[in-house]
């Protein structure tokens, strides 16, 4: 796809993504007009993001594709880069 946008980012909070994180995670990728994948799993479903079992160390390979695509992983980003605020 060419308006396909990936970008790579690390998670620094101490937990991962567990509940909390992964609800916030969803929520933001969710109010997107994008289909967005993170390590090849629905950005959209907390049931998959969970189960990514994703702890700190853990890079995220973000792929986007659709109208807000570049908005919905700069937003992704910040999220993780911020350490979910924990």
């Amino acid at each position: 796809m060419s308006d396909e946008i990936r970008r790579t980012v690390t998670l620094v909070n101490e937990t991962g993504l567990h509940a909390r994180p992964a609800a916030e995670f969803v929520k933001t990728a969710s109010s997107f007009d994008a289909e967005i994948k993170v390590n090849s799993v629905d950005a959209k479903s907390l049931l998959g993001i969970m189960a990514m079992g994703a702890k700190k160390g853990t890079e995220l390979e973000l792929v986007a594709s659709g109208a807000q695509a570049t908005e919905a992983v700069d937003a992704l980003v910040a999220l993780v880069e911020s350490g979910f605020a924990e």
